[in-house]
């Protein structure tokens, strides 16, 4: 599930409308990179993206995704609500966690640790790259490369970071996480272009959305959302096929538009679900992971999960942040 997960990171659709949303904030990059005026000049045409979409009336793909996702955040403050509240008649997590045996909060606290280092690494490549040349390189590049090649590479570094056993101590665990952390951080560089306000206000939201359902999940009943596994699986292969089919359609046309609503705000629905499994998930290895096993706890994979969601939410966040300074402007 991990490798689909990061296959249905980004589309060519979505590269495409970053590239342009790049173009748009680029006076200040040309200004530190003289001699890039004929570069920007030819990826505009280079690129097809949301810009030759005219907004048909009536309800359309993405005022339906809007609506999805705004019934969703709704759906979210409810149950934060009721679950914070003790309404519920269930123990949750955060109400165990005042017994807890100092083992089991050691694996939480050491999970959440290589989470927020992930997150500090992937942040930190991904702007020393966009203030270099290598960004112009990937923005160039063939989408069906950026794309393709950045998947197999993602899925391979995520597949070897998992496999190697966890030892405390900096070792080849701990490079395989750094590099696959750092990997991400080179996919998603292009998106700095869009300028470091709009970045940053997508990476506070998103960090307000990651922490609320982190709440509501650590709120609610041992294992409620543990059942979603199959739906949010199912939804996951929806995305996914239409990530594929942006590849083939441009996002000009009725189904290529479509189809990129589905990516994001589809997208953005199931990975908040997996936001809130995944943490379950994480709570409930915790405290049932056999203290004397063959292995020891890995608190490595299991932060890759909630870390590859919240890449996940961030990329949409700021799409759709972009997508509409745009329509404004």
């Amino acid at each position: 599930m991990f490798a689909v997960r990061i296959a249905g990171r980004c589309s060519s659709a979505t590269m495409r409308s970053f590239s342009t949303f790049s173009i748009q904030n680029s006076s200040k990059t040309m200004s530190r990179f003289p001699g890039k005026k004929r570069f920007f000049q030819t990826e505009t045409k280079a690129w097809r993206s949301w810009e030759g979409t005219k907004k048909a009336p009536g309800i359309t793909a993405e005022t339906t995704g809007r609506a999805v996702v705004g019934g969703a955040a709704l759906f979210g403050v409810g149950a934060l609500c009721y679950y914070g509240l003790g309404l519920s008649n269930e123990m949750g997590a955060i109400d165990r966690a005042m017994v807890w045996p100092q083992v089991v909060r050691d694996r939480v606290r050491s999970t959440y640790s290589y989470f927020a280092g992930s997150l500090a690494v992937t942040a930190g490549v991904a702007y020393a790259i966009s203030q270099s040349r290598v960004v112009y390189t990937l923005m160039r590049t063939s989408p069906w490369l950026v794309v393709g090649g950045g998947m197999i590479a993602t899925i391979g570094s995520s597949i070897l970071c998992m496999s190697l056993p966890y030892e405390p101590g900096f070792n080849a665990k701990h490079i395989a996480w750094v590099g696959h952390s750092a990997l991400i951080g080179t996919l998603i560089a292009p998106l700095m272009l869009l300028g470091g306000p709009l970045v940053l206000r997508a990476a506070a939201v998103t960090g307000g959305v990651v922490g609320a359902l982190s709440l509501t999940a650590a709120c609610a009943p041992d294992g409620k959302f543990l059942t979603w596994g199959g739906p949010l699986a199912i939804g996951l292969g929806g995305v996914c096929m239409a990530c594929l089919g942006t590849l083939f359609l441009p996002a000009t046309s009725v189904m290529g538009a479509g189809l990129q609503s589905i990516v994001t705000y589809g997208g953005l629905v199931i990975f908040g679900g997996f936001m809130l499994y995944d943490t379950q998930k994480i709570i409930r290895n915790a405290e049932t992971y056999p203290l004397y096993a063959d292995r020891p706890y890995d608190p490595i994979n299991a932060s890759i999960g909630i870390y590859m969601d919240t890449i996940n939410i961030f990329i949409r966040i700021l799409t759709i942040m972009a997508s509409s300074n745009t329509r404004r402007k």
